[in-house]
């Protein structure tokens, strides 16, 4: 891991990123952590937004900790609950 202190971080962002395919560059400001250039493998755009929107994240957390109270739906019970839906969908349209 490369620490850049912000107040010394005078190089371009393109040369900071040439280096985070070996190692993250961490910039720290008065020595603390404020942002971090990491390399991203697998991942399309819209998985970089929504990892990092506060909102989603809530929305997820909200999620999982019903889920652990209430429990949850298995994969079967919704398959059938999906057919059930599509089928009478299907009858509608008729």
């Amino acid at each position: 891991m490369k620490l850049v202190e912000k107040a010394d971080a005078t190089g371009t962002l393109a040369e900071y990123t040439a280096d985070i395919r070996t190692e993250p560059v961490i910039v720290t400001s008065r020595g603390r952590p404020v942002a971090a250039l990491v390399a991203i493998e697998n991942a399309d755009l819209e998985t970089v937004a929504l990892s990092t929107n506060p909102k989603f994240l809530e929305l997820i957390e909200r999620s999982r900790a019903r889920t652990s109270a209430e429990g949850g739906i298995s994969s079967e019970e919704m398959r059938r609950r999906f057919r059930t839906t599509s089928s009478k969908s299907a009858a509608r349209k008729r």
